[in-house]
Order: C-alpha cells, then sequence, then structure tokens
C-alpha cells in the first residue's frame, strides 16, 4: 500500500563576480513538477537584487521555468527556491518483466510512413550532452541479450553502471566529454546519468534526464544516498507496458518517496537548475546549497 510523505526543499544559490554586472538575463528550473505521484503544495523564489522582468512558463518538456532579467548594476546574485512537495511511495515492487523486449520496443520508436507519433521517440536520439558512442552501445550489448524485458535489462545496466564507476566529486564538470567520463569511469550523478542515458539510446531505446533532490538525512536504519546537499540527477526509461520508471544509477536504487523531481529533459543542458547571459562580472564563483527534509508537523 502506498503512503504520502512531505517534504520542504530549500534550494540555495549564491554567485559572486569580480566585477559589477551592468545587466543580465537569467533562465531557472526551479520548480518541481507536478505529475501522478508528486504534488506541488508550496513553492517561492525569492531573487536579490529583485528583478525588473520576471515570467513563468512551460517549457517544451512540461517543465516550469521561470525567466527574470536585472537591469540595476550588481556584484553578487542570490536565488533562493523554497518548496513543500507530497510524494506518493510506489507501493508495490515493479514488474519489470512485465515490459516488452528491448528488440521490440525499438523498433516500434523507429520512423515509418503512417505510424502514430509516440511522444517517447523524441528520446532515443543523441543530444548536445549525450552523443552516440560505440563504446556506450558495446558496454550496454552484455546486459541487452536477445528478448530480454527492456526495464529488467535497464535495471541491470544501472547495477552495473554504479559498480563500475566510482562516485568522485571534482573529477569532471559540466563540460567533460561523455567519451572521458566513461573512459576514467569516475565522476558523479550528472555523468552517471549522462553515461546510462547514452548507453540506452545507442541502442534505440527511450531514456530521459531527470533532474532533483534527494532526502538530506534518511529515516533511520536506512544509507544515506550519493548525491545528497546538492542536486541530484537520474534517470527515466520509457515503455508501454509500465510508463516512466525512474533509476538511480549513482545509488542502484529505483527512486522513490525520497527523489524529488524538479524537472526532465533530454539532458543536463536542457533542465540547467540557474544559467544566464551577463554584461560584465569578469570571472565570478558559485556556490550552491540544498536541503530536503519532512515536514515538522505543529502540534495542535
Amino acid at each position: 500500500m502506498s503512503s504520502v510523505v512531505r517534504l520542504d526543499v530549500t534550494h540555495t544559490t549564491v554567485a559572486r563576480y569580480s566585477t559589477r554586472v551592468e545587466v543580465a538575463y537569467h533562465c531557472a528550473h526551479l520548480t518541481p513538477r507536478d505529475d501522478a505521484r508528486q504534488q506541488v503544495l508550496d513553492f517561492d523564489l525569492a531573487i536579490d537584487p529583485p528583478p525588473a522582468q520576471c515570467s513563468r512558463s512551460l517549457d517544451v518538456f512540461g517543465n516550469v521555468r521561470t525567466e527574470f532579467a536585472l537591469y540595476a548594476p550588481h556584484d553578487a546574485l542570490t536565488v533562493r527556491a523554497r518548496s513543500r512537495v507530497a510524494l506518493r511511495s510506489r507501493g508495490r515492487p515493479v514488474d519489470a518483466a512485465a515490459s516488452v523486449p528491448w528488440e521490440a520496443l525499438a523498433s516500434s520508436l523507429r520512423y515509418a510512413v503512417g505510424a502514430t507519433f509516440q511522444p517517447a521517440a523524441e528520446f532515443v536520439f543523441a543530444s548536445p550532452g549525450v552523443p552516440l558512442l560505440d563504446p556506450l552501445r558495446e558496454y550496454a550489448a552484455a546486459t541487452f541479450t536477445p528478448e530480454r524485458p527492456y526495464v529488467a535489462a535497464a535495471i541491470e545496466l544501472m547495477e552495473r553502471v554504479h559498480r563500475d564507476f566510482a562516485y568522485e566529486p571534482g573529477v569532471t564538470d559540466v563540460g567533460t566529454p561523455l567519451a572521458e567520463a566513461f573512459r576514467e569511469r569516475r565522476g558523479v550523478c550528472q555523468d552517471f546519468a549522462h553515461l546510462m542515458l547514452g548507453m540506452l539510446r545507442a541502442l534505440g531505446l527511450p531514456a530521459r534526464y531527470v533532474s532533483g533532490y534527494l532526502l538530506t538525512q534518511p529515516p533511520p536504519g536506512q544509507p544515506r544516498l550519493l548525491g545528497a546537499d546538492a542536486s541530484h540527477a537520474w534517470v527515466s526509461v520509457w515503455c508501454p507496458v509500465l510508463g516512466w520508471i525512474d533509476l538511480d544509477p549513482t545509488n542502484a536504487v529505483l527512486p522513490d518517496a525520497g527523489h524529488v523531481t524538479l524537472a526532465v529533459g533530454r539532458d543536463y543542458g536542457d533542465v540547467t537548475p540557474l544559467r544566464g547571459v551577463i554584461q560584465g562580472g569578469a570571472s565570478h564563483t558559485v556556490e550552491v546549497a540544498v536541503n530536503v527534509a519532512p515536514v515538522i508537523e505543529k502540534a495542535a
């Protein structure tokens, strides 16, 4: 039986510039998604200095996107997102064997004249951050044996990536090529997610990038997951029987009530929490802090 937990999320970004910024335009993906598993109960975005213009809209993937402009000179920028979400636990294990054979799924998503368009087909192609590489295809092929159910094979691939790649902050950054991360066999959650996406898509299989958060302190008796205290990333795979299923290769778990979904896209570039274009500023430093905690109910 599923249960519901409520979590408070605080995501603070502070950018400090070596020289004054005269004009800035920023885009933020900091509003959690609303879906069947997750409901946004409250959200507030505080920006300092206050923007001259600010608007919210949905991007092509259904994520809330906030765009704002700063016209007053400033030497620092603070963006603080506070969210309260209700998460419904899965309640029962995923029946991975119920998914279709992976070859049949890949074949069904190839273009055919007159065929019905399946939205998941958007996630089988290369993207700027996830090229299709032969070494990734060869790595995945050991798991995707003939007629194997897609989700069952994807779960095993997740476990292999977790086992074969070392979580090591500081050895990669957002610009590290995927081929280099694969060769070095180490990186952080973004690398793990991109690697697994590249492996699946190289076989023609649908998988999308998920950005989000982890519960900072787990319940008593449960291990603390890698990637807490910062933004996190994992992958989501699709099959016509089970829909979208989330997989976290950094921790080798199927995300549940401890994973808060922020946004989905083809790769990190589609859902960067905060990015922008500035005039001035020269060099800059960025500090990010994330905290996710259960809502403390007040006594009556």
